[in-house]
């Protein structure tokens, strides 16, 4: 369950009985039967999505102030979003490495346990701060713009935000980066962007990894490719592998580009 946005509780996830075909009453002993007042479920519900709404329009407003922040310096923020496991730390470990003498890079990563990935980025070349998110499965635009003085020195023109693995939550909630960019591993399937349709119709900029997996894989990369341009046309698509080398340098390239 996460404490800020409300995913993961009763309220947010309810399904009555009733929409289950369920004759929803109870019989007692003295052989009658009444349905349930189900009014304070509701009173909850609504609630929640109040509650919800009010978290994110103080979210927008802080993501707002970051993002003037950083255009008051130059720098280009860019938010990473996919599932746990899709390779994002390794790729932004060679991302740094490779970018280290052309381009002033900082990070600021999200766990909700563990600094795990911040130690896997120190000595990069580029400052890194963690952010652990303990109950929450996303970043918050309040946290990231706390850290933004201390990670964004004066040389820094590119600023990676590697968001809690997770492909639903953090789509939600506006960081103040320039643009998301969707991280989709081959090993998940080639479906994943009619699944999440929030997210990938949202991202500009996908980046299919593990790309040396498949030969050993039933993953359809023409599916995926019409997946995505069903979703979002005119999606710009990276296809690598962090592992073997494969596409990274187009990547590189294009990440150096967007600062000027």
């Amino acid at each position: 369950m996460c404490d800020t946005c409300g995913c993961g509780t009763e309220s947010h996830h309810h399904h009555h009985d009733t929409e289950h075909g369920h004759d929803h009453t109870h019989d007692h002993e003295q052989g009658h039967s009444h349905p349930h007042d189900h009014r304070h479920d509701h009173a909850q519900a609504e609630t929640t999505v109040a509650l919800r709404e009010k978290i994110l329009s103080k979210n927008d407003t802080l993501a707002e102030k970051n993002r003037a922040w950083l255009d008051e310096r130059g720098v280009v923020a860019v938010n990473l979003i996919s599932a746990p496991g899709s390779g994002k730390t390794l790729l932004l470990e060679i991302t740094l490495e490779r970018l280290r003498e052309r381009i002033g890079c900082a990070v600021i990563t999200g766990d909700q346990q563990t600094d795990n990935d911040a130690r896997r980025l120190a000595g990069k070349g580029a400052p890194v701060r963690q952010i652990e998110t303990i109950s929450a499965c996303h970043l918050e635009a309040e946290r990231v713009g706390e850290l933004l003085p201390e990670v964004v020195t004066p040389d820094v023109k590119l600023l990676f935000i590697e968001n809690v693995g997770n492909l639903v939550c953090p789509t939600a909630f506006d960081l103040g980066e320039h643009f998301k960019i969707a991280l989709l591993s081959v090993t998940e399937g080639e479906d994943k962007p009619v699944k999440y349709p929030a997210l990938f119709s949202q991202a500009p900029v996908v980046v299919i990894t593990k790309t040396d997996l498949l030969p050993h894989l039933d993953f359809d990369m023409t599916r995926c490719r019409e997946y995505l341009r069903k979703i979002h046309p005119g999606i710009y698509t990276f296809e690598l592998s962090a592992k073997s080398g494969e596409g990274i340098d187009r990547w590189i390239e294009y990440l150096a580009g967007l600062t000027g």
